[in-house]
């Protein structure tokens, strides 16, 4: 999996500058906790942490070619890399390793930057080229994994991670008022990074850096194409892309397993991967007395743990629960950990500090899991895509549809900043820019049309924030994460099949629910959806009170963002009020306050 990062400079040596390299890719060590290395020429530096996954004593990176004059660094997998091995073969390539680094570094000396069309994976990588003096920066189609630049009066800075560049002295840390809009807007604009000057690569996309500048080239796009197969001929092509996906994401020469919660998507790979893998393990995460004292709200009907036990014994897998206490959740080094693994303040709170303590302890027995991650954006599972005032709605339905966890994160913020932010216009700004983006075909129905914009959004928008989630969670626990349904194969033919059959049964999810039914239980192959548990435990949210009372006290730094009549009224309510957006509220809080003492923002608004 990896972590990578570095620096292009046309008019510096940066052979003196080898310690401030070797300083950025220590920030990226969690995520390759199995070793580290860089690689310094006059106009080029590349630093790289691994994960040991694929060929574990060959594929040692940076890794060069032609005398070093190419030179590689590269995070992530690529899945169809036998075959791509095997190609290059026979165009005359010679191969040292077993790894599918060395397939993408030869597959970049036989077809440049075009290879990345060529690859079936999750990954970004950079390659300098002391011929043509070029760095050119790739991103898979999905963007699971992240890609952050930014321009220097002489170059450009990159890395997986924006805590990778701000470790140069060049990197600027102002953090502008126009930053803010994609911070609570929630859009996932194209692009966006917190931090002035520093960009996104966006996924699907090469850049080429040269003395003369930046040049972008999309080499894939979310696009129409017309559907021709009937119900039953789609549902075999879902299976068959799906069970496709499972396979290829199998293949690794370390302990691996599958993230099961109960829920259809889990358990669809539960089920296809228990198909080829004997002796699968599950993992599954719980808080402490929950399922005893489990209390169903508006997203959740029940509790996971029985329908994972059901799932576990379906398929035969070794299983183990991991139990969060309250406790662990309100530690402030834990918080902070999730806050630094992230990059950004006004974060989800226990949701991602669970998940990653969920993934630390995976990682102690495996280093790969398969998730189920983007199921609801492929296959259209989420409660606002069959909600009819969200999904008319001339905005985002996301941020339409009306639940207790999507709360207005401007709520915390200082009210001079609120007043200053037309978020309204910057959110139907970024609205009306994806869905120009959109393409239809002649001839569909208003509902077609709708629909078709409806997944394009969460294609291209919703899932890039939610693998940015679970990328970092998991990363910063040094566990590669793998997710089958962002094949980009079943992504393409999923979302060019019409809703009509997308939902032919009337429900959520119908094509997805018709492809696993023969590898689940029926009460799982049935089930709502539930999304990921949060804590219900009553002492949390004092404890969260009496943190932001703490951060009152210590006057943080974060009140240069944070309103401070907000978190005093929030810390005077009763623990029964401390629930929902006040709950979200508070958390956002006390993120903020680490972020702040974390990263040295330096504040431009």
């Amino acid at each position: 999996m990896c972590g990578i990062t570095g620096w292009v400079a046309y008019d510096t040596d940066l052979t003196q500058q080898q310690d401030v390299l070797v300083s950025m890719t220590a920030t990226l060590a969690a995520r390759g906790p199995d070793a580290g290395d860089v690689w310094v020429r006059p106009r080029a530096g590349l630093g790289h942490r691994r994960l040991a996954v694929i060929d574990l004593p060959g594929g040692v990176q940076p890794m060069t070619a032609l005398d070093d004059t190419v030179a590689l660094v590269y995070s992530g997998e690529v899945y169809n890399f036998v075959e791509l091995r095997d190609e290059l073969a026979a165009r005359g390539h010679r191969f040292r390793t077993a790894s599918d680094t060395e397939v993408v570094l030869n597959g970049y000396l036989e077809w440049g930057a075009a290879v990345a069309e060529r690859l079936n994976g999750m990954f970004a990588f950079a390659v300098w080229d002391e011929r043509s003096g070029s760095l050119t920066l790739v991103r898979d189609r999905l963007g699971v994994k992240p890609l952050y630049y930014a321009e220097t009066r002489d170059g450009v800075l990159f890395g997986s991670e924006a805590k990778a560049i701000l470790a140069n002295p060049l990197a600027s840390r102002k953090v502008g008022l126009d930053c803010l809009h994609e911070l609570v807007g929630q859009t996932k604009a194209p692009g966006w990074a917190l931090w002035d000057g520093m960009r996104e690569v966006e996924p699907g996309t090469v850049l080429t850096v040269t003395s003369q500048g930046i040049r972008e080239h999309v080499y894939w796009r979310l696009g129409t194409t017309e559907h021709l197969d009937d119900q039953d001929t789609t549902v075999e092509t879902v299976r068959s892309l799906l069970s496709d996906a499972v396979r290829r994401q199998l293949v690794a020469d370390v302990p691996q397993g599958v993230l099961l919660s109960g829920g259809l998507d889990s358990s669809a790979l539960t089920g296809l991967a228990a198909e080829v893998m004997p002796g699968l393990h599950t993992f599954s995460v719980d808080f402490t007395g929950q399922e005893e004292n489990f209390r169903p709200d508006e997203l959740r009907a029940a509790s996971d743990e029985a329908f994972v036990r059901e799932v576990v014994t379906h398929v035969g897998s070794t299983h183990r629960t991991v139990t969060v206490d309250t406790r662990e959740l309100l530690d402030p080094a834990l918080r902070r950990t999730v806050v630094r693994a992230w990059d950004l303040p006004l974060g989800l709170g226990d949701i991602n500090s669970s998940l990653h303590l969920l993934f630390r302890a995976i990682r102690a027995e495996s280093t790969v899991a398969l998730s189920g991650e983007s199921a609801d954006e492929v296959f259209g599972g989420y409660p606002w895509f069959h909600h009819e005032a969200a999904r008319t709605a001339r905005t985002f339905p996301w941020l339409a549809f009306a639940h207790s966890i999507n709360t207005d994160r401007m709520a915390v913020l200082r009210e001079d900043l609120r007043d200053r932010i037309d978020i309204e216009a910057y959110v139907a700004d970024q609205y009306a820019t994806a869905v120009a983006r959109v393409e239809f075909l002649d001839g569909e129905s208003e509902l077609e049309r709708q629909m078709r914009v409806i997944c394009h959004l969460h294609l291209t928008r919703l899932v890039r924030a939610l693998l940015d989630r679970k990328d970092r969670m998991s990363m910063s626990t040094g566990l590669e994460v793998r997710v089958p349904f962002c094949d980009h194969r079943l992504v393409e033919y999923v979302y060019n099949t019409p809703w009509a059959l997308k939902s032919f049964d009337g429900r959520e999810k119908s094509l997805l629910r018709a492809a696993v039914r023969h590898v689940l239980p029926v009460s799982v192959a049935d089930r709502l959806k539930s999304p990921y548990p949060s804590v219900q435990d009553t002492k949390y949210a004092t404890a969260l009170q009496s943190q932001a009372a703490e951060v009152l006290a210590a006057d943080s730094a974060a009140f240069a963002l944070v309103d401070r009549g907000w978190v005093r009224a929030a810390v005077a309510l009763t623990p029964e009020e401390i629930t929902g957006p006040r709950r979200q509220g508070l958390e956002r809080v006390l993120d903020a306050h680490h972020w702040v003492q974390e990263y040295r923002p330096e504040f431009t608004f």
